[in-house]
């Protein structure tokens, strides 16, 4: 039985029913992030960004970001740059993996990112968005979406003006963050803007910006009249957010939070994907943070989380979480 948000999401020819999205985040959503997400209700994927001149110049240092599974379809892998012929030779390599659309990514704040023009700098200038638009839909025959926020600031409202030259590209679906590229992450996400580029284009729109909850996401729907939800930071360390959302737009009963021990099991099976996929050292880096994340706000976790950010391998995890186990459940 499908509820009063059941959203369809037609990307290209691709239908995501309903359209439930994982945000596209640097550290956070390779293969087992995503794999976790799509168990959960997760709908449609994304990678982590990928530099369009790595792909281009430096193949072996991608392979990890271009590593997905027949499980993880529908799928789109991300692209950052700012030279329209370099994106889309990048974009003419992904296609041959097999992906099911290619976005691009016109919203990342991170300075080190905006400091070379790419990311949320390009839309301080809209058109050379264009021209991107143009020579990535040209190389490809795959959907290619774009990832937008408001603007660079407050002062440069760009978003309504290159949202209109993504239409008129023959970009297949916009994703709308509602903040500037200067708020980064900090204040509220102006779902306005997010109504506006929805009444403006009739290619899909999709809503990003806080939505932590089914309620939240409920309310952004009910606002804005988007086509399709995107999860951010709230998913990191769960997962199980899709499950709570997806159950609210199929009119089902909030599930119940996740106990400690399937909060363990998942945490066991999101750093085994890791080392499978990068190895034991890769995989003991970058798990500090997403354990950290998993176990934030249980009983007893603010000691557990700082000894986890020093954390060297998976027995390590292992017996913190335990320790931490007798604290969540007494």
């Amino acid at each position: 039985m499908q509820g009063d948000f059941a959203l369809s999401l037609q990307i290209g020819s691709l239908q995501v029913q309903p359209g439930l999205a994982l945000a596209p985040m640097a550290g956070v959503t390779s293969h087992p992030f995503r794999l976790l997400a799509k168990e959960q209700g997760c709908k449609l994927l994304y990678s982590e960004m990928i530099s369009a001149k790595g792909l281009v110049y430096a193949n072996n240092r991608n392979r990890s970001l271009l590593y997905y599974t027949e499980e993880e379809r529908p799928i789109g892998l991300q692209l950052f740059g700012s030279e329209p012929a370099i994106l889309a030779r990048a974009a003419e390599k992904l296609e041959r993996l097999g992906v099911d659309f290619i976005d691009l990514n016109f919203g990342c704040p991170v300075r080190k990112v905006t400091r070379n023009a790419e990311g949320g700098a390009l839309l301080r200038q809209p058109a050379l968005c264009s021209a991107i638009f143009n020579a990535v839909i040209g190389a490809v025959s795959c959907p290619v979406t774009v990832k937008l926020r408001k603007g660079w600031d407050e002062k440069s409202y760009t978003l309504p003006e290159i949202a209109v030259r993504a239409e008129e590209a023959g970009i297949s679906a916009i994703t709308v963050h509602g903040r500037t590229v200067e708020q980064g992450y900090s204040g509220k996400a102006d779902w306005d803007s997010i109504k506006e580029v929805k009444k403006l284009v009739s290619i899909p729109v999709i809503g990003n910006g806080d939505v932590d909850s089914s309620q939240a996401a409920a309310a952004l729907i009910d606002y804005s009249g988007c086509d399709g939800i995107m999860v951010g930071r709230a998913a990191r360390g769960n997962p199980w957010i899709f499950r709570e959302i997806l159950a609210m737009l199929e009119g089902r009963p909030r599930p119940q939070k996740p106990s400690f021990a399937e909060i363990r099991a998942v945490v066991s099976k999101h750093y085994q994907l890791l080392i499978d996929l990068k190895g034991e050292t890769a995989a003991a880096r970058e798990m500090r943070r997403h354990s950290s994340w998993y176990i934030k706000g249980l009983p007893g976790s603010s000691a557990a989380r700082q000894t986890l950010l020093h954390a060297t391998s998976q027995a390590e995890v292992e017996a913190i979480l335990g320790n931490l186990a007798g604290v969540a459940n007494g």
